[in-house]
């Protein structure tokens, strides 16, 4: 039986179609290996040889619940690859029979030399099945880095990206000690992972870090327990007292030795032990504090924070960039920082979709069109070491990084993506405005 016939059978297609998106004939004639990432199928472990399709396959949500927004993002990758010579995208459903997995298994069989997507970290996780077994790469669009592998990367703008930022610029103003409050959620254990992985690489001590339970009472009591709140209050109770004038002797008429004065003598002392919630108390033990709540437990968080003392003018509270979509309410944090990219870096892609399509677009959409453009520059770049096409280890890491919507962006050989983020701050009156632009260099992203 002819090799030919053997990888039709395997794919399902007539031996023309099968060969386009089937390199392994060709390169075993020439005897070499491309050091590219995507491995042709059917090659077998430790077998495998190069994937070189130029198709670049797309796995988006184009049905159910979130099909406007994978229609979105189609619509943003189409308008990156806006030139004849541009690579073909190869469009699959992951909400269509099959899921995540069938979608990506289409796109192996039909040869794409990379993959944009999917969404969501369990799609992700699903094709990732697919594509493992050919080394195809994958570009996808969440911000879970517990996806994150050599052959998948993360475009979404992950915790760990964020909190090394602005754990970095809490040091640059001499914060030394870190602490963290936390929900009990995916959300909160990757920021709490990426502070403790952000102070050691500074030489820091490990922060403290509490992960809060749901209601309001159990907040407010977890943070005065985080913050010391009750040896804070003792110690300010006793600079009160001993700031406080000697007592008086007793009225005339009244013996000293009566129990009448011994009750005027211990009756002022009884209140220093629990200061009036005017009297200010000394700092937390942590000069700075990592929160990630939002919505309802947010304003939970808030009221434990007044409860218990702990102001954003003395501690440098710091917290996701989810805070920048309604910054306008959170004044009670003023002084708050949040990392983020610089919205003026994509006024020009949201001008140019608005007048393709009408519309302001996502911020996923950001990611697909860069996703995209990232892909046709590969693709138009100088081949080296007779690769068939851009896709490799080596372009898609390649130190420069690559210009993005959101700013500039790059690559590592584990999965995980550099950026370079902005740092906000919450105003007093709510909104926020930029205190540190961009670095201006690409962070290492190793975490």
């Amino acid at each position: 039986m002819s090799r030919q016939t053997l990888v039709t059978r395997k794919l399902g297609q007539d031996p023309v179609s099968a060969m386009q998106g089937f390199p392994c004939k060709a390169l075993l004639l020439a005897g070499v290996l491309m050091s590219t990432l995507a491995a042709c199928a059917g090659g077998g472990e430790g077998g495998k040889t190069p994937h070189a399709g130029r198709n670049v396959g797309v796995l988006l949500p184009l049905t159910g619940n979130n099909a406007r927004l994978g229609q979105e993002m189609l619509s943003a990758a189409r308008m990156a690859m806006n030139t004849p010579t541009a690579p073909k995208l190869d469009v699959h459903d992951t909400t269509a029979p099959g899921g995540a997995a069938a979608a990506a298994q289409a796109a192996v069989k039909a040869g794409d030399g990379i993959i944009l997507g999917p969404l969501t970290a369990g799609d992700a996780t699903q094709a990732a099945a697919m594509t493992a077994q050919v080394n195809l790469p994958m570009l996808a669009f969440t911000s879970d880095v517990s996806v994150a592998r050599p052959d998948v990367w993360i475009l979404g703008i992950a915790p760990e990206q964020q909190v090394r930022r602005m754990v970095g610029a809490a040091v640059r103003e001499n914060r030394q000690h870190f602490a963290a409050f936390l929900p009990n959620t995916a959300l909160g254990h990757a920021m709490g992972d990426a502070l403790k992985q952000s102070c050691s690489e500074h030489g820091l001590q490990s922060p403290q870090i509490m992960y809060h339970g749901a209601t309001a009472a159990e907040i407010t009591e977890q943070l005065k327990t985080l913050s010391a709140f009750e040896s804070r209050a003792a110690t300010a109770a006793a600079q009160a007292a001993a700031a406080a004038p000697a007592q008086s002797a007793p009225p005339e008429g009244v013996d000293p030795a009566s129990p009448e004065a011994a009750t005027m003598d211990a009756a002022p002392s009884a209140t220093t032990t629990q200061p009036s919630t005017d009297v200010p108390l000394p700092p937390p033990p942590f000069d700075a504090l990592l929160l990630a709540d939002t919505g309802l437990q947010l304003g939970h968080v808030i009221e434990g924070l007044r409860a218990a003392q702990v102001s954003s003018t003395q501690t440098r509270i710091m917290g996701p960039g989810l805070w920048g979509a309604f910054a306008g309410k959170l004044a009670s944090l003023q002084n708050a920082w949040y990392a983020a990219p610089d919205p003026a870096s994509r006024q020009h892609f949201v001008q140019l979709f608005m007048a393709q399509y009408h519309h302001m677009p996502t911020p996923l959409a950001d990611l697909s069109y860069d996703a995209a453009a990232l892909v046709k520059a590969l693709d138009q770049a100088p081949r080296t070491g007779g690769a068939k096409n851009g896709y490799s280890l080596q372009a898609l890491t390649r130190n420069e990084g690559f210009s993005g919507v959101d700013g500039v962006f790059g690559f590592t050989a584990n999965g995980r993506t550099r950026r370079d983020l902005a740092i906000f701050q919450i105003l007093p009156e709510g909104g926020s405005q930029m205190v540190q632009a961009p670095s201006g260099r690409l962070q290492n992203g190793t975490n």
